[in-house]
């Protein structure tokens, strides 16, 4: 009987530990950074990923306030051009309709755009800092702020990945057989939402839209 007791206690005391030395490794991953975090980060973050990861992404920071999307439209072998495809509404309309259990497909398409606007925080508040500076150096005059290699190629890696996806969409343009692609993004200010019921006024739906260079087809296949 007393052997039985010491072997729950030791039971009892090592799940206890166990238990203990996770949430220390969950909060040193969330500590500020020190040397010895800088040391030992990648064994810490090694153990935590993927199911402990520590992240705010379950409580949206940064929910989106608009309306936003993707339209494709393919050129033909003979020069013509088709009408722009609604790549987003279809999936986006799928999971609203399934709460429970939606489709995540809607996915393909919203995490890439976010990635095309998406830019490195620490040099936004560079450039913002020093606008009138950049501003000067800016032999052509222009207003746009150039990317940097990195956030060049991850934009330039998130329009490929809409124009393929949006070919798989379209498999009766041209007779299934387009020779490029190009993807147009539009973004649509949504109202406050105290003012979500409100008539809308003329001139206050502001839609942004940005297109994108025209891609091989065959190229992205």
């Amino acid at each position: 009987m007393t052997s039985h007791l010491v072997t729950r206690r030791a039971v009892l005391l090592g799940g206890a530990a166990l238990l203990g030395l996770h949430f220390a490794l969950a909060a040193f991953s969330q500590a500020p950074a020190t040397p010895l975090k800088v040391r030992h980060f990648d064994e810490v973050k090694g153990y935590l990923n993927p199911y402990f990861a520590q992240n705010w992404m379950l409580f949206a920071p940064d929910p989106l306030a608009d309306d936003r999307g993707v339209l494709a439209r393919a050129q033909c072998r003979d020069g013509s051009v088709t009408d722009y495809h609604d790549v987003t509404t279809t999936y986006v309309r799928k999971a609203q309709k399934s709460r429970f259990f939606p489709s995540r497909m809607s996915r393909l398409v919203s995490a890439p755009m976010q990635s095309i606007n998406a830019t490195d925080p620490l040099l936004d508040r560079l450039r913002e800092k020093h606008e009138d500076d950049i501003a000067k150096d800016r032999k052509d005059g222009g207003s746009e702020v150039r990317l940097m290699p990195e956030e060049q190629k991850a934009q330039d890696n998130a329009v490929r990945f809409l124009s393929r996806y949006s070919l798989t969409q379209m498999p009766d343009a041209c007779g299934g057989d387009p020779q490029r692609i190009q993807v147009r993004m539009y973004v649509r200010e949504l109202p406050p939402w105290s003012k979500r019921n409100a008539p809308a006024k003329a001139g206050e739906d502001t839609v942004q839209v940005q297109d994108f260079d025209w891609l091989k087809a065959d190229e992205l296949r």
